[in-house]
């Protein structure tokens, strides 16, 4: 890889897809053929590379790279010393946090973590697991599972503590979730010492910048309409919006044009309402970014 550019990397596996299409809503095309570890990005000083994100914070600390996305989980899990550049807010299947719980079979003797001592724990999170058993005072064998951790308990483990978004895995496996160890979500992490120079870090941050725009725009539409002066009020008070309206003056004197950016999930309930409070020419437009 080549010193001079920015060295980024691209967490491969459950997050490599929705990453490829957040960074193309933030301005960035990333290409990514088969059995290539160094995906093509159409920015002539950035070069990318793709790690795994339960490895990335250790090669980011380390200097290998410049500056990574990975989950918060793992810059904690490798006690990783790196920058937090920023919080993204996305995962595998859409933009929110996921969650490390405790779990263990619903017809089990396990209730608690309390009653965990002297059991054994199956997690691919082995340092997070010690240190919220110390935390609770509860002494028990860590087994680092390398995968299918929902099918160990109860023969193979007495319980598990596995990352989920939305518990069905667990369910499907008969699993009770009995505790949240801790949330966690996308983040942009740097090298301390590649942060420091000023054209990288200041090409970090542009990227952050886009980043979280594109985030923000996210389940969120564009509505322009024009409006007659006289029917304003009656407008306003159906439109929703991130801030106020933008309104500005047509050339013909007693129309105005709105614009305004609202969720996308209500667009379908307030043009009808719109329209019958007498706005004209509504167009609804996409959003890439939202800066705010």
């Amino acid at each position: 890889m080549n010193d001079s550019k920015l060295k980024l990397g691209i967490p491969k596996g459950s997050l490599e897809k929705s990453t490829v299409q957040l960074f193309k809503k933030a301005g960035f095309t990333i290409n990514i053929s088969e059995r290539n570890y160094f995906p093509d990005i159409d920015d002539k000083d950035i070069e990318c590379m793709l790690i795994r994100a339960q490895e990335m914070a250790r090669y980011v600390e380390d200097g290998v790279l410049d500056c990574g996305l990975t989950g918060a989980d793992w810059v904690k899990e490798n006690n990783a010393d790196v920058v937090k550049v920023a919080d993204l807010i996305y995962s595998k299947t859409g933009f929110g946090k996921v969650k490390w719980v405790l779990a263990a079979p619903v017809d089990g003797k396990i209730k608690s973590v309390k009653d965990l001592e002297g059991k054994k724990i199956a997690t691919e999170a082995v340092n997070i697991t010690k240190q919220y058993l110390k935390k609770n005072k509860v002494n028990a064998e860590v087994e680092f599972s390398w995968g299918a951790t929902e099918v160990k308990p109860p023969k193979l483990a007495d319980a598990i503590i596995e990352i989920t978004e939305t518990g069905s895995s667990l369910r499907a496996n008969n699993l009770k979730i009995l505790d949240v160890v801790m949330e966690s979500n996308t983040v942009l992490i740097a090298n301390k010492k590649a942060f420091e120079d000023k054209s990288k870090r200041i090409k970090i941050e542009e990227m952050a910048l886009l980043l979280k725009g594109a985030i923000s725009a996210e389940g969120k539409v564009g509505l322009m309409m024009n409006v007659k002066k006289a029917d304003i009020d009656k407008v306003l008070g159906i439109l929703p919006a991130l801030n106020k309206p933008t309104m500005a003056e047509l050339s013909n004197k007693n129309w105005v044009d709105i614009n305004t950016i609202v969720n996308e999930k209500v667009v379908r309930e307030i043009i009808p309402k719109l329209k019958k409070a007498g706005a004209q020419g509504i167009v609804e437009y996409p959003l890439n970014k939202v800066i705010e």
